[in-house]
């Protein structure tokens, strides 16, 4: 009876916004963890240089990546050229590296909920759940999925006190998969967290956080999106169809429970590669 009312509530919503067609309510824009003191939320604490207001928006490079060759500063048996330059790069990396570590409360990730399993390739993950016959995979990547209005505020040439700087929060698009036993094709959900933010009061219903932008049959097993199956943009959908189209995920364990996990595995999957690459920096400029 409460799911009608919800419903409902948000059928009217969609109608007052368009005369001739109905949307859902759009979801949440950035929604926080469900745990703000999470090992894996950390503070917007990235320094380098693209997300300062002297980064790549405004053309200027600092003297760190300018284009004038140095003499050799140092010899090694690599036969590589080591400048000034590099040695400088290396000791602000060893820096940023120290700080990122520092607010990383847990090398270990956390756990969903659900009994989804696992498997990582590089930056892309996939979690994995058998539902009553029905087998379910989630595949996202991590790369590109910090919003870019974190740096707003950098860009701006604001300062704000450590404590009051915003959290970084992975939001990446992430696709479900639905195969029955027998099948030839598989059900696909692209989904991803919306710009869009829908504020709501204190006791309101809250809002899906995480929304379907395509369905599509695909063959089972296939990696590559296939642009010869019909492909239903849910832009402007019926809003009943797409309800039901939420509550069949919801029904195989993909929800806002779950969308909320992703985004907490995401964080830390993200900040792990994150500090990895800057590891893997240091040691090609030192040439270790």
């Amino acid at each position: 009876m409460l799911k009608s009312v919800v419903r409902a509530v948000g059928a009217s919503v969609r109608l007052s916004n368009a005369s001739t067609s109905t949307v859902r309510a759009a979801p949440l824009r950035y929604p926080v963890l469900c745990a703000p003191n999470s090992a894996t939320a950390r503070p917007f604490t990235r320094s380098m240089w693209m997300l300062s207001n002297s980064g790549a928006s405004s053309g200027y490079r600092p003297k760190l990546f300018s284009s004038k060759i140095l003499t050799p500063s140092v010899s090694c048996g690599c036969g590589g050229l080591h400048t000034e330059g590099d040695k400088a790069l290396g000791d602000f990396l060893t820096d940023e590296i120290k700080e990122e570590k520092k607010i990383q409360k847990s090398k270990s990730l956390p756990k969903m909920s659900g009994g989804w399993e696992l498997e990582m390739n590089g930056t892309e993950a996939k979690l994995i759940r058998f539902v009553s016959g029905d087998k379910v995979t989630v595949t996202f990547n991590v790369n590109n999925s910090i919003p870019p209005n974190f740096g707003e505020e950098a860009e701006q040439g604001q300062q704000k006190p450590a404590e009051e700087e915003p959290e970084i929060v992975s939001t990446p698009n992430f696709v479900v998969e639905v195969t029955k036993q027998g099948a030839k094709h598989s059900l696909v959900f692209d989904c991803n967290f919306p710009e869009d933010e829908i504020s709501h009061g204190e006791g309101e219903e809250e809002s899906d956080i995480f929304a379907i932008r395509e369905v599509s049959f695909q063959p089972e097993g296939d990696e590559d999106w296939k642009e010869t199956s019909y492909t239903l943009n849910t832009d402007s959908l019926d809003w009943a169809l797409y309800d039901h189209l939420m509550d069949f995920l919801a029904d195989r364990g993909v929800d806002n429970t779950f969308a909320d996990e992703l985004m907490e595995l995401s964080t830390a999957i993200e900040h792990q590669e994150y500090i990895k690459f800057l590891e893997d920096l240091q040691s090609f400029v030192k040439c270790n």
